[in-house]
């Protein structure tokens, strides 16, 4: 059918999406194994920071070449690899990479706390895998014909660690844990009542998902631990601040007080832009955890707790503590711009306070400027008039011999009214004209 599809789109002269087969196979990748009784399971998860899937790639590749491996299932982010003696399933997630180790077991082999998946595992392999280990937790799948609930209950220790028991698959079966490590493993044990295989894996599967989702999601505490110590301390200098903006007394113990404000800010947005993605990554797997837990359909069994109310008691206020500290965060830093705003208007004012006492001050001098252009107009007349006079005089007497009848001294005193007017009109009108062009520019 797949290759008709395909013979058919080629036909049809359609262009397939690149990435159409990748996404249909992430859709696909992360389904349930099925598993049968006596079986355990063996789960590894490594916290990667720079690797690349070519990494883990090439070290499953040093397995393969180690025992004789055949792949089940594969895709970009995703391997199944049937090794005779055990299967192992591999996915690379956006911040670790799980390896899921199972082996079935004798019908009848006794119970032993020791026993893992990992025994026909290479250890040369086990010890390349690239990353930091996070999760390391085993399963033992076991039919309650071998081993029945009440028996596993009487083997609880009276006092001292709080076990978890519960019926998950509306009480299709049982499952006991702790969340305690032993030798560096946290244990399940899961009493298959009537599952079927599909059952079964879906039921592995969600145990392994919450332990790995739930150490994924502690990550933020410490990170939310650290932050809250800062905080404390940004907390009370940013009181101190707004101390200062109070008993600030000239212009620059403001800009001195809004220096330090910006400071802190910086220092705010910095410890958020680091903290946003662990604080959001624990959020996620919290819900993850509890969406999980939900899809196994608890049945409580008296006197012990769910695993609902075990996360409930001890995830839960971790959670809390890493939502806290997101919201003391972003509840500072919208603090710090609002009074960083606060301090910025009340500088800006002062600022626009000084400004209009310059503008006065330049207004007056402009005033005192034109009065004494006024002034030096008025002496420019006087001076044009007395000059102009004089050149009349000097004319009139100069030509006596063609006017014989006109006094120097009486054309000069005429002409001085005259002159003195003349020297007025264009003086007023040389400054219309400067005015007009000053207008225009």
């Amino acid at each position: 059918m797949h290759a008709r599809l395909h013979a058919r789109l080629k036909l049809a002269g359609l262009e397939e999406h690149p990435l159409r087969e990748r996404l249909n196979s992430e859709f696909h990748a992360h389904l349930p194994i099925p598993l049968s009784s006596p079986l355990i399971v063996s789960h590894l998860a490594f916290k990667h920071e720079g690797l690349t899937e070519q990494d883990e790639r090439d070290n499953l590749a040093r397995l393969c070449q180690s025992c004789v491996c055949q792949s089940v299932e594969s895709s970009d982010t995703h391997l199944v690899l049937d090794a005779g003696s055990f299967r192992l399933r591999w996915e690379l997630h956006t911040e670790f990479s799980s390896y899921t180790f199972s082996r079935p077991l004798v019908v009848g082999e006794p119970f032993n706390p020791d026993s893992t998946a990992l025994e026909a595992v290479v250890p040369s392999f086990l010890a390349a895998i690239p990353g930091q280990l996070i999760v390391a937790t085993h399963v033992e799948l076991r039919s309650m014909a071998e081993m029945s609930p009440e028996a596993v209950i009487a083997g609880f220790p009276p006092s001292g660690r709080q076990m978890v028991a519960v019926q998950v698959g509306a009480g299709a079966a049982w499952v006991f844990t702790d969340f305690m490590f032993d030798n560096g493993f946290s244990h399940f044990l899961v009493l298959d009542a009537s599952m079927t295989q599909r059952q079964a894996g879906r039921a592995v599967l969600r145990l392994l998902e919450i332990e790995t989702y739930r150490m994924m999601a502690l990550l933020g505490l410490p990170v939310a631990k650290e932050v809250g110590r800062w905080l404390g301390g940004a907390e009370q200098e940013l009181a101190d601040l707004m101390d200062q903006i109070g008993q600030a007394r000239s212009p620059e113990d403001e800009r001195a007080v809004l220096a330090s404000l910006a400071k802190l800010a910086a220092e705010v947005e910095h410890s958020v832009a680091r903290t946003t993605f662990r604080f959001g990554a624990a959020r996620a797997y919290h819900r993850l955890v509890m969406q999980r837990i939900e899809d196994l359909r608890e049945l409580r069994i008296p006197g012990f707790p769910t695993l609902n109310e075990f996360m409930q008691r001890r995830l839960l206020p971790a959670m809390d503590t890493c939502a806290a500290m997101a919201r003391r965060q972003d509840d500072l830093s919208g603090r710090v711009a609002r009074n960083s705003q606060l301090l910025r208007t009340r500088v800006d004012i002062e600022i626009e306070k000084q400004n209009h006492e310059l503008l006065a001050q330049m207004n007056n001098r402009a005033k005192l400027q034109l009065r004494l252009q006024e002034t030096v107009e008025g002496l420019s007349v006087v001076a044009i008039t007395y000059y102009g006079s004089q050149l009349v005089h000097y004319l009139v007497k100069g030509g006596q011999h063609l006017l014989p009848g006109w006094s120097p001294e009486i054309v000069t005193a005429a002409s001085i009214p005259l002159i003195a007017l003349l020297a007025l009109f264009g003086i007023k009108r040389m400054r219309k004209s400067l005015s007009e062009d000053a207008a225009t520019q």
